[in-house]
């Protein structure tokens, strides 16, 4: 999967108010789809086992991820839209929510959230809370890659099924402990935060 996204390094700000040092340009992910498609099939063969009546995945590039992972599973399929409150400097300030329409599709069902890249895991955070808000039973989280140990460490504390392709180191600091904050070193600007 890394073969077709650039990877930079430098000082982020992700989506959850971390920073790090790796940069991966999501945006590019579905740009050549077919690579991706293999990949999600992977990733649904994986999820054929947890008895799942829906994916939902957060928007943008983690939707459709899902899209591919619940057509492969013939399931249904929801997504959740992203929320951002500017105004916050706590940690996960960004929410996610389900579509009105489509939250009555997902109460009392059996749900994976499958995303592209989990780091922090904002995104899946966000989904979770609301897909337990409506009522709905996440049972497995999915991922084509995750970065570094915070999400994993979440999913384990939380009792909450990790699937993903593969796995690599990510430095990753609140703003307050991060070592190139305290060296001066600017965030670099990026197109949008969503690790």
């Amino acid at each position: 999967m890394f073969d077709l996204l650039p990877i930079r390094r430098g000082h982020f700000r992700y989506e959850s108010g971390h920073h790090g040092d790796t940069w991966i340009d999501l945006e590019r992910l579905f740009l050549h789809p077919e690579p991706v498609r293999r990949l999600a099939g992977q990733l649904a063969d994986r999820l054929a086992g947890y008895s799942i009546d829906a994916v939902c995945g957060p928007l943008v590039e983690g939707a459709f991820v899902a899209l591919t992972v619940a057509s492969r599973l013939k399931t249904l399929f929801t997504y959740a839209e992203r929320f951002d409150d500017r105004e916050s400097d706590a940690l996960y300030p960004v929410k996610y929510r389900v579509p009105e329409s489509l939250r009555g599709e997902l109460r009392g069902r059996r749900v994976a959230i499958v995303n592209d890249v989990i780091s922090a895991g904002s995104a899946v955070r966000g989904t979770l809370a609301d897909l337990i808000d409506i009522g709905a039973d996440t049972v497995v989280v999915a991922s084509l890659a995750v970065l570094g140990r915070p999400f994993i460490e979440f999913a384990a504390a939380n009792r909450l099924p990790l699937e993903t392709l593969t796995h690599l180191a990510n430095n990753i600091w609140a703003p307050t402990e991060c070592p190139m904050c305290a060296e001066g070193i600017d965030i670099i600007s990026t197109p949008c935060t969503v690790l």
